[in-house]
């Protein structure tokens, strides 16, 4: 279940760093959010969609690694970020 085009556009004009940014760790972790909040969705109604739990924890892993590497690199950018996404309760 991928991320329709226009809320994929909204979230990268969000969280982009620049004009036309989409490959920044920021705008990466949003799009992987929604998407992993779309298919978390789709799980709840469709529980023995074992291809799409597989590919759920993919994404997961994928947004942890850029995570990570966002708060080693850059700690402020990595707080600003999980506060607007709402990581890390």
């Amino acid at each position: 279940m991928a991320v329709p085009a226009a809320q994929k556009s909204e979230v990268v004009a969000k969280f982009a760093r620049a004009k036309g940014d989409t490959g920044s760790p920021e705008v990466q972790v949003a799009l992987l959010t929604a998407n992993i909040t779309n298919l978390t969705e789709h799980l709840k109604t469709h529980r023995k969609d074992y291809t799409s739990r597989r590919g759920l924890l993919v994404m997961v892993g994928q947004r942890s690694k850029l995570l990570k590497y966002l708060r080693n690199e850059h700690p402020s950018r990595y707080s600003e970020l999980i506060e607007k996404l709402g990581l890390r309760r």
